[in-house]
């Protein structure tokens, strides 16, 4: 069943829980990222989660790869707004660890947590305690027989190894998971993940893994979910960047936005600059936009350089700037309201969106 939300079609999915957060169903599409700092090392895993929350991360994932990692959750979750989800490759005690310390999700990996009856263990705990689960497989660490089966990690062998671990997950009358199915290859994930919406209906968490370095990372992960995004297939995204992961939230909110699935901050239309721009369009632009963010303001702000597009764009956002000759002549809802000198309109322009 298809859900009309802000004009696309998005596949209905099951409604989970995820500590206080609705996902799927009519959800809001939630973005997530993960923590770079050793999990034992709270003052700075919680430095960086505020940051992440800051930057509109909605939920963040800790590696708990030892003992010491998972004991340092409760002292990080006391402190924590967002849910936390416990990273868990390999040792599925880890995960029962995670769960009794009380986090919110354990992200558990088909591919390496070994014989059916641990996955299980942490279902039933999972189940017990409340909590969710998420099935997380990825291209890189498939498992062998599907490997053996397929000779690849094809969009095929990603799809069958997630619907083992949903059919295993669903026996044990436990509904409350999500699941990734993603590969570093654009092209397979978008196969995979549109073979799996056809066969589940649980909410789905997109991204492209190990999509590379922040700029073209960026440009995988938004040409990677946002193609996905726009056949209706998603509820939860992240972007993986071999970077700060802030900007994985902003590249992450910044698709969300580009597609009208958020209406909690400003859309920033700017021109590239040409040969006839006669202000420093690069400067006002990202000045703009830096200010801008933090309103939470759902409005369309244009910087435009020249008279070529600048009043047609301007005239078309909620307000906007069209630079001439060391000055620019500013419109609101359409209609130009004054001529600005190049050294207020950045004064002006944020004085005016303050107030709408």
């Amino acid at each position: 069943m298809l859900n009309l939300i802000q004009g696309i079609s998005r596949r209905r999915t099951r409604e989970i829980t995820v500590g206080k957060l609705k996902l799927g169903g009519s959800n809001p599409i939630r973005v997530q990222s993960m923590t770079t700092p050793k999990t034992e090392d709270v003052e700075a895993v919680l430095k960086q989660i505020q940051d992440l929350t800051t930057a509109g991360c909605e939920i963040v994932r800790v590696t708990v790869n030892d003992q010491d990692a998972a004991n340092a959750l409760p002292s990080i979750l006391q402190k924590v707004a967002i849910p936390v989800v416990a990273d868990i490759h390999f040792d599925y005690k880890m995960a029962l660890e995670s769960l009794k310390h009380g986090v919110d999700c354990v992200r558990i990996n088909p591919g390496n947590i070994g014989a059916e009856w641990k996955t299980e263990e942490v279902i039933k705990a999972a189940r017990d305690l409340g909590k969710a689960v998420r099935i997380g497989v990825n291209a890189g660490s498939l498992e062998k027989p599907l490997l053996k089966k397929y000779g690849h990690p094809t969009p095929e062998a990603l799809v069958e190894s997630a619907m083992n671990a949903i059919e295993l997950v669903e026996k044990q009358n436990f509904f409350n998971f999500k699941v990734s199915i993603k590969s570093s290859d654009v092209i397979n994930n978008y196969r995979a993940y549109s073979l799996l919406s056809e066969r589940t209906e649980a909410p789905l968490h997109l991204g492209v893994t190990e999509s590379g370095t922040k700029t073209y990372g960026s440009i995988k992960s938004a040409v990677g979910i946002g193609s996905l995004l726009l056949a209706g297939i998603g509820d939860t995204i992240r972007v993986s960047l071999s970077c700060d992961p802030v900007d994985e939230v902003k590249a992450g909110v910044y698709i969300l936005k580009s597609l009208g699935l958020k209406n909690d901050m400003p859309e920033i239309i700017a021109c590239p600059s040409c040969g006839r721009a006669d202000i420093d369009v690069y400067s006002l632009a990202e000045e703009v936009e830096r200010r801008a963010l933090g309103l939470g303001k759902n409005i369309k702000i244009a910087v435009m350089g020249c008279v070529v597009n600048g009043p047609g764009e301007s005239m078309e956002a909620d307000i906007g700037i069209a630079g001439g000759k060391g000055e620019g002549l500013v419109y609101k809802k359409g209609k130009p309201i004054g001529k600005v000198p190049e050294a207020q309109m950045l004064d002006f322009l944020m004085s005016e969106i303050e107030r709408m």
